[in-house]
């Protein structure tokens, strides 16, 4: 099946999301590029439901892109800590700065354009071009494909690059020629809402009289998973170095896993702590007490995390070099680190409450 053969799928689209779609979340009713933005690369790989508070507290700090452009990239980090994907925090620091220092302060005005941007790929692109500027640029996101690649009939794994340029034919495609915005919000609010990857509401939906999954019985099957691949284990150890009710983060390299975070230095399993506490951190350390492991998932692989506290003895000047901060615990919670780190630093902080 082609796009071609029902014209009206955007209109009813647009009819469906102007009676039932989404019109009260914080980054909507605006044409402000810098919040639609900010939602947007908050959305990547996030439900709505976890952004809005964290949309909330970050225009609240950054108030507009010459704030976030101006704020230290820990400060960024520390607002984003909890949401993942943290590129994606480092990449809108970055694109914060690009606007600022190449187009004066103010973002581009086409998708073409923002794209151009750090961690502005081609869908996010359009979609803030359609809701800040009314440009007529299709959207592919997940919900997207789904809703797309069903109401088709497209079989295959939509990362596959074949799959994905059907799916990109057929969304510029069924564009409508306006109405844009409620186009743009009705096709990510059906795929959230009404066209969901378990048990669609098919009932409510505006295009199922003629949805290929749904005639057919594939809505189980369309779009199809990622080819299943076994996820690969991972274990390390977190020395946590505590002293004085303090604990010593260390800064990540700014690539990679939680890059430019704070967190607590890595040793593999078999390190001896005692040697590396005073080789490397220039500190004498009592017997370590392991404690409980923490297991995280990436999308690649799982990992697990053996935390060895270690109460420190005596330090030299070498334990306060760059990159590395003495921090109480519950002032370490709210700095930028990952979630499974923040997790940790509670459940010492509860630790030492109840001693």
């Amino acid at each position: 099946m082609t796009p071609d053969r029902d014209p009206a799928f955007a209109q009813r689209v647009i009819d469906w999301q102007r009676r039932h779609g989404r019109h009260d979340l914080p980054w909507q009713r605006t044409r402000d590029p810098y919040r639609l933005w900010v939602s947007e690369i908050m959305l990547q790989q996030t439900q709505v439901t976890a952004v809005i508070p964290y949309f909330t507290r970050f225009v609240a700090s950054f108030p507009d892109v010459g704030a976030l452009a101006a704020a230290h990239e820990d400060d960024v980090l520390a607002h984003w800590s909890g949401l993942g994907y943290y590129a994606r925090a480092r990449n809108l620091h970055r694109a914060a700065q690009a606007v600022v220092a190449h187009h004066g302060g103010r973002f581009p005005g086409t998708a073409e354009a923002l794209a151009e941007l750090p961690g502005i790929g081609r869908s996010t692109a359009a979609a803030i071009a359609a809701f800040a500027f009314g440009e007529r640029a299709a959207i592919l996101d997940g919900n997207v494909k789904r809703v797309l690649a069903r109401w088709l009939g497209v079989g295959g794994w939509p990362g596959d690059a074949r799959v994905q340029a059907a799916l990109w034919h057929a969304a510029e495609t069924l564009l409508p020629d306006r109405d844009i915005e409620a186009y743009t919000q009705g096709l990510m609010d059906l795929g959230s809402q009404v066209c969901t990857r378990t048990r669609p509401r098919c009932t409510t939906c505006p295009v199922a009289s003629d949805c290929v999954a749904l005639r057919d019985g594939l809505t189980d099957r369309l779009p199809a998973a990622r080819p299943a691949k076994p996820l690969p284990q991972r274990e390390t150890a977190l020395l946590v170095l505590a002293r004085a009710g303090e604990v010593m983060l260390e800064k990540r390299p700014p690539t990679g896993i939680w890059g430019g975070l704070w967190s607590f230095p890595e040793l593999a399993l078999d390190d001896d702590p005692r040697r590396i506490s005073a080789q490397r951190y220039g500190a004498a350390i009592a017997p370590v007490e392991v404690l409980e492991p923490i297991e995280h998932g990436f999308t690649h692989f799982r990992l697990r995390l053996r935390p060895w506290l270690a109460s420190v003895t005596a330090l030299t000047p070498q334990a306060n070099a760059p990159g590395r901060l003495w921090l109480p615990v519950s002032d370490a919670i709210g700095a930028a680190v990952p979630a499974p780190i923040r997790k940790l630093l509670r459940s010492l902080d509860g630790e030492k409450t109840r001693r």
